[in-house]
């Protein structure tokens, strides 16, 4: 029988007699309807299959309890029947609870038990009536009669399994604790003229559980009764091991219906069957054994190559290798012995009736598999970013029609048309870099003199990039550079190139490109007033005193981009770059939506934190940068995504690397040779205590919270936001009371928090030997009292959060750059990225945020380029709270991806109560003070909070 894909669910439909009834299988793109018998090699083939339909799921398993059923002589005619059948009877309790137990796991959204219990009793009867193929004895009078003659061959057969099983049963009753003596397996035999027929035969061998030599062929050990050297029970043994083989390949039924199961011949068909069984038979402990002479050595890889444009054939294949779908195609290579087939010798493979053929000379016997491949050639057709994924990964994905088959990946050889780009890419890093462009008013580094080179090339090629320095590299003034590059060589066609960035760069990028490309246009499209019209007069080539001749820029935020983004749509762009491009990681956000539907030569991200949390956001990043790479979301979590993260697939990190690495640029500044006129960097933790005050705010929040957690199920949709409240709340009192308790205005902020009292005694060390202090917290309210405190001491400072207007934004930094401001106070999230503040010679973090690379790009505010003094950075830690067991996490994040704080204080809600208790309980180390406390005073204050 021919492979019949099972991608849908499965109907099954009674007749009377049982046996007329059939199964309909519904697939993606037809329904083909089956006969009894020649739907159960169907089901058991399908119900092993991860992803089946519980219609499948449930019909495969009745059909396996009555193959069961019937080898076990459980069955009787049926009595009453318009026309003579047969009927699974003579049941005892074990089996209808088998009948029962397959029901209730089988059922499903609409068919309950009782349903899927009735389905169930009427396949069982089909598949009674169909597999004797005969009337029952006794029956031929009764009208209707088809086939009226009985069979008391098949009925003899039926009581000797009955009879057998019984001697198997009383076997094992009295021997529960001894192995199996024997185990079985299949030799495959076929002399020239069988196999010029296109049949083998398949002879059953027994081998002794002991000793694997021991062996001999099932006839000798039925034929004259002796057991030879098996034991007394080897045929009940082998007859079992025989009854469980067949439940694997049914097609094995045959050997169970012979007084002496010697061997089998199959036909084509049944060659095929036991090449795809071959798999589950080895799970099942029944090895199969080809002959030498017989070769199984044809491989199969997807090739690509690729092929003319049918819009425009004569186009030659150089010149447009990324600008249109489906110039690439996957085909399959089949190989023999490691060499490829001719074209005539795939037509004889893909013709061929028979698995069994002679190639070059020798019999191959051909798996379904290979045949379908040489019979449909082409897999797909390919965009170029697909093409190039698999040429710099090795391997591609199927479609859904061929990974039932080969398991989803194939081997991927590259034809001779792709080998020169996926070398060019390859050889980049180390190819010698471009000069400086001349328009450029700086020298560049040799780092990024190569950044420029590599994105040169990428974009040249018409494919995106994402620069993935560090902060402070220089990521803004190598992206001026591939501008002026561009200009220079005439790639840019006159068109400008769009920045999208955070509202608090515009005035660092205009400032930049003023700076190193002066009179170069520069435009900002932001805030009222703003347009787009006259984007020609960006366009100055006509000016020949004009460095690099050519179009400017126009600068925009992303939230502007989101709101006029079908104005940005309407303008041809050369390039378009996503600065900070970590704004883009959440893919199904606007702001990547929109970002997607500005067109361009090609696209460039910058970021220095291109992953944050887990590889989708790289996804994200890469997938708008160079769409189609990574295929699509759901297929790079599956492929690449979770077998990385999970840390099993080793070489899944491999692949990813080599399929990932000419398209995004990462360089540190620790790297030898990037930044060594960097000064050195200092990091301290600063372990403080809690106040009286918090250590009663910290145990009564904590028992009280933890008291309302316990009392919701573990489901409730509330847990998760009183358990984000409980975290937010713990480390509010560890920064300040004040905090916690949303007091302001005239109320005492000293005496009440260490931090507060260290950030007093850095303030004054910095300001006194004429430094300056960048103070970070992530909490805007946070941020407020200090300004309050710092206010009342007299201290000179300047606020930044995510309400300051732009042209504010840029005041302030440069007073601060000036040296007009010592200290410089920022919400972690407004003044995390971006700025330009190497004033400041020391940073303090406030509190902690839950991932480490947040934190350092808000250290590399201050410590980048053109930093020229050590800098301090200083950590304030609550030992015994949250804060020091959060302090660990990250530690340990740093050094190796911890899978829980991997997704921050999201995952943190997945605890167990008694999990996110040990996380919260204040440690004894921090009460260690309190112990000489007036007790009773201790009380008032509980109860004043």
């Amino acid at each position: 029988m021919s492979f019949v894909p099972v991608t849908g669910p499965a109907t099954f439909r009674p007749a009377d007699p049982p046996r007329d009834g059939t199964i309909e299988f519904t697939g993606e793109r037809r329904a083909v309807t089956l006969s009894i018998r020649a739907a159960l090699p169907v089901l058991s083939r399908a119900r092993s299959q991860a992803d089946v339909h519980p219609s499948v799921a449930l019909l495969g398993g009745a059909a396996l309890l009555a193959g069961r059923f019937v080898a076990a002589g459980k069955l009787a005619p049926a009595a009453g029947a318009e026309r003579p059948s047969w009927r699974i009877g003579d049941l005892d309790d074990r089996d209808r609870d088998s009948v029962s137990r397959l029901a209730e796991a089988r059922s499903y959204d609409d068919l309950d038990a009782a349903a899927a219990t009735t389905l169930v009793t009427q396949l069982l009867d089909a598949v009674a009536d169909a597999l004797p193929r005969a009337a029952p004895v006794g029956a031929r009078d009764l009208p209707g009669q088809r086939d009226a003659e009985p069979r008391s061959d098949f009925v003899d057969r039926v009581r000797r399994r009955a009879a057998e099983r019984a001697d198997a049963e009383r076997a094992a009753a009295d021997q529960q604790s001894l192995p199996e003596l024997v185990r079985i397996s299949l030799r495959v035999e076929a002399d020239e003229e069988e196999l010029v027929a296109g049949s083998v035969r398949v002879v059953l061998q027994v081998h002794d559980e002991r000793d694997p030599l021991h062996v001999c062929d099932a006839a000798l050990l039925w034929a004259d009764g002796e057991d030879r050297g098996f034991g007394p029970r080897a045929r009940v043994h082998a007859s079992i091991a025989l009854r469980s083989a067949a439940e694997v390949w049914p097609v094995l039924d045959r050997l169970l219906a012979l007084s002496v199961p010697d061997q089998l011949t199959l036909d084509g068909e049944e060659i095929s069957s036991l090449l795809e069984h071959v798999g589950a038979l080895r799970d099942a402990r029944v090895d199969v054994h080809w002959p030498r002479a017989l070769g199984r050595d044809l491989t199969t890889r997807a090739v690509l190559e690729r092929r003319a444009d049918p819009r425009n054939p004569e186009l030659p294949l150089q010149d447009s290798p990324f600008s249109a779908d489906g110039l690439f195609a996957f085909s399959w290579q089949v190989a023999l012995h490691g060499e490829a087939l001719t074209d005539a010798e795939m037509e004889q493979l893909a013709s061929a009736a028979s698995p069994v053929l002679k190639l070059r000379g020798a019999w191959t016997v051909v798996d379904p598999a290979t045949a379908q491949r040489a019979r449909k050639r082409l897999i797909r057709k390919a965009s170029g970013a697909q093409a190039l994924a698999a040429a710099l990964s090795g391997v591609t994905e199927l479609p859904d029609a061929s990974a039932a088959e080969t398991g989803g990946t194939a081997e991927v050889v590259v034809g001779a048309s792709l080998l020169k780009v996926r070398e060019q890419l390859l050889a980049a890093p180390t190819r010698e870099p471009l000069p400086t462009p001349a328009g450029l008013r700086a020298e560049l580094r040799d780092y990024q003199r190569h950044g420029l080179t590599w994105l040169a090339d990428l974009t040249g090629m018409g494919l995106g990039a994402c620069l993935a320095d560090d902060m402070g590299l220089g990521k803004t003034i190598t992206l001026i550079a591939l501008h002026l590059h561009r200009l220079e060589q005439d790639l840019s066609g006159g068109r400008p190139t769009l920045v999208v960035c955070p509202a608090s760069l515009l005035g660092n990028w205009e400032a930049e490109i003023q700076k190193f490309a002066p009179g170069l246009p520069v435009r900002r499209f932001h805030g009222t007033g703003r347009e787009l019209g006259g984007l020609d007069r960006l366009d100055h080539r006509d000016e020949p005193d004009h460095p690099g001749g050519g179009a400017g820029f126009v600068l925009t935020t992303y939230g502007t981009m989101r709101r006029d983004n079908a104005a940005l749509a309407e303008v041809a762009w050369d390039l378009v770059v996503a600065d900070e491009a970590q704004h883009v990681k959440n893919s199904r956000s606007s702001t990547a939506r929109n970002l997607r539907l500005i067109p361009s030569r090609a696209r460039v991200a910058l970021t220095g934190t291109p992953v944050e949390n887990d590889l989708t956001e790289l996804w994200s990043i890469l997938d708008w940068a160079i769409p189609g790479l990574l295929g699509s979301r759901q297929a790079f979590r599956r492929v690449w995504g979770a077998p990385i993260e999970s840390g099993l697939e080793p070489t899944k990190a491999r692949q990813f690397a080599d399929l990932i690495g000419p398209f995004l640029l990462r360089r540190r500044k620790s790297d030898p040779g990037i930044a060594p006129e960097l000064p050195p960097k200092t990091e301290t933790d600063h372990l403080l205590g809690l106040t009286r005050e918090q250590v009663v705010l910290y145990e009564a929040f904590v028992r009280e919270t933890m008291d309302r957690i316990e009392r919701l199920a573990g489901d409730d949709p509330l847990r998760r936001g009183i358990v984000l409240a409980l975290l937010t709340g713990l480390k509010q009192i560890c920064n300040h009371p004040a905090q916690f308790l949303k007091q302001s205005g005239a109320v005492r902020l000293t005496g009440r928090s260490e931090k507060l009292e260290l950030l007093d005694e850095l303030i004054s060390t910095v300001v006194a030997e004429d430094g300056a202090v960048l103070v970070f917290t992530q909490y805007v309210a946070m941020a407020r009292l200090i300004e309050q405190h710092l206010t009342r001491t007299g201290v000179v400072h300047q606020l930044l959060h995510g309400g300051t207007p732009v042209t504010a934004r840029e005041a302030m930094v440069e007073r601060f750059q000036a040296g007009e401001v010592p200290v410089f106070l920022l919400s972690l999230k407004a003044g995390g990225t971006g700025l330009n503040l190497t004033r400041a010679d020391h940073v303090v973090h406030v509190d902690r945020w839950w991932n480490p690379a947040v934190e350092e790009q808000a250290t590399d505010r201050a410590y980048r380029i053109g930093q020229t003094r050590p800098v301090q950075v200083h950590r304030m830690v609550t030992r015994g709270t949250i804060e020091e067991r959060v302090a660990a996490l990250l530690d340990r994040k740093r050094a190796l991806a911890d899978a829980v704080l991997a997704r921050g204080e999201a995952a943190l809600t997945e605890l167990s109560n008694e999990e996110l208790r040990d996380l919260v309980t204040l440690r004894k180390e921090a009460r260690l003070g309190l112990d000489r406390l007036d007790r009773q005073a201790l009380t008032d204050l509980e109860q004043e909070g």
